[in-house]
């Protein structure tokens, strides 16, 4: 038998209206699977919910629900046989669009019972894991504001993306040291990924690939609202590399550091995280995580 835990965020999506065991079982044949199903009642919850699936020995932990559901479950299955599973529920969805697993429900569900399994690299942002991206700067305090929209969409991601521009400062001083004594001064974005796909179909790294071992850094140094508009533009036509502002390479490992001496504000998988010190340590973990893709 094959015990298969689905992790279900009822805010994201239909939640757990969809997800019952009748209906999973409607897919996954009770003869040959065990079928548990545990709701995520706040944030940090389907961390819990995946260490107790862990202990109860499941084969596949599937998550249903956005990027911040889909980070938090993964994080438990780096360096595990454990296969994981990805039912999309979220708006952005950056991972799951790289991995091309479909938005339906009916079709993610039907990917997972196929159970065509590939092993992907992760990032690590001081010991942290990330999956998909992770920023610093304008898209950070993009994320920050999104946060607060009771409906996430592509709608109020713009919307934020526009009120954030409007009070942007350039007066934080942040004084930014990358690896290779690089320094960059009130840069506009430092943005580092893992993936194709930012989310709501948008990149920055289009070549960017999930087992290369490498992480794919962008850098936008200080720039005008005229020109943060031009590379949104770009962005959305997805021409980013026609921006000539923005500087891009490939690494391993990197350090971001703030000479400034305060903590780094960050976006880590669409997630707003305030950093609890002034320098990170960047990293690849090639081949950790089993996906069913």
């Amino acid at each position: 038998m094959i015990d298969i835990h689905f992790i279900v965020n009822p805010i994201a999506g239909s939640g757990n209206n969809i997800f019952t065991t009748e209906y999973l079982q409607s897919y996954f044949n009770a003869e040959l699977y065990i079928v548990k199903i545990k709701v995520s009642e706040y944030k940090g919850h389907p961390l819990i919910l995946a260490q107790k699936s862990i202990s109860q020995r499941a084969n596949i932990i599937v998550a249903c629900g956005g990027d911040g559901t889909i980070n938090e479950v993964a994080t438990k299955l780096v360096g595990t046989n454990i296969i994981f599973g990805i039912v999309p529920l979220g708006s952005g969805n950056g991972l799951a669009s790289n991995l091309k697993i479909p938005f339906s429900i009916k079709n993610a569900l039907l990917k997972i019972k196929i159970k065509n399994v590939e092993k992907i690299d992760i990032g690590l942002i001081n010991s942290k894991p990330f999956f998909s991206n992770m920023g610093i700067g304008f898209d950070a305090e993009v994320i920050k504001d999104y946060e607060k929209f009771e409906r996430r969409n592509f709608y109020s991601y713009l919307i934020s993306s526009i009120k954030t521009l409007r009070r942007f400062k350039k007066n934080t001083k942040k004084v930014i040291l990358l690896d290779k004594g690089k320094k960059l001064i009130n840069p506009f974005m430092v943005f580092i990924s893992n993936t194709n796909q930012m989310g709501y179909g948008i990149s920055l790294t289009p070549k960017a690939l999930l087992n290369d071992g490498k992480l794919d850094v962008v850098v936008i140094p200080e720039i005008s609202k005229r020109k943060i508009i031009l590379l949104g533009l770009l962005m959305l036509l997805k021409k980013p590399h026609l921006f000539k502002p923005l500087e891009y390479y490939q690494s391993n490992s990197l350090v971001v550091r703030n000479l400034s001496k305060k903590p780094l504000d960050s976006q880590i998988d669409g997630e707003y995280t305030k950093q609890m010190n002034d320098m990170l340590n960047i990293e690849i973990l090639e081949q950790s995580l089993s996906v069913i893709v």
